[in-house]
């Protein structure tokens, strides 16, 4: 199984996880004063996904790893390649992230990122991101048994995609930015 997450904020409500299960879309979401992280955790151990496609950065620059080359204290390659926002900006959601991926070690985890992989599907055409997208419109653009998925806000929408870039991962159909050594993203 892969799954996709659209990784929140801890307690806000905000992460959804998107996997197909005997051939249908599901989706679960935080709540409200939800631990996200122990959701995540109760998720992986209850399903055993073999691959997380997460929207959030699971690396630092890698300045930060005593690595020779690396210069910049703000920006890896693949966020000044991509216009992604920096780790360090991002600050707690990309140690929370990073702690994630440690504690599900056993489980393949990559740096997803939807807005871009959104992007090279031209999915703006249809409002993504804006105020009313058409869902109805993406979801055909996207087709198979994503057409069918029951989006209910923005972060369904970017767990979902998250879903989709995990299939193509493990189908080797990925476009990816960024140094292995310091962190790679895949859209």
């Amino acid at each position: 199984m892969v799954c996709g997450i659209d990784y929140g904020s801890k307690m806000a409500g905000t992460t959804s996880i998107c996997y197909i299960k005997e051939g249908v879309v599901k989706i679960e979401r935080s709540a409200k004063k939800q631990d996200a992280d122990a959701m995540i955790l109760a998720f992986c151990q209850r399903e055993q996904p073999e691959l997380i496609a997460l929207d959030a950065p699971l690396s630092l620059p890698g300045v930060y790893s005593a690595k020779d080359g690396f210069q910049d204290y703000f920006y890896r390659a693949c966020d000044k390649e991509l216009k992604a926002m920096s780790p360090m900006f991002l600050g707690g959601l990309t140690a929370r992230a990073m702690k994630l991926k440690a504690m599900l070690s056993e489980i393949k985890i990559i740096e997803a990122y939807p807005v871009f992989r959104a992007k090279a599907l031209e999915l703006h055409k249809f409002g993504y991101r804006g105020k009313t997208p058409d869902i109805k419109a993406i979801l055909n653009k996207l087709g198979g048994v994503f057409a069918t998925a029951e989006i209910l806000s923005s972060h369904d929408m970017d767990a979902l995609l998250c879903l989709e870039i995990g299939q193509r991962f493990l189908q080797n159909k990925t476009q990816r930015s960024g140094l292995v050594e310091e962190g790679v993203i895949y859209y």
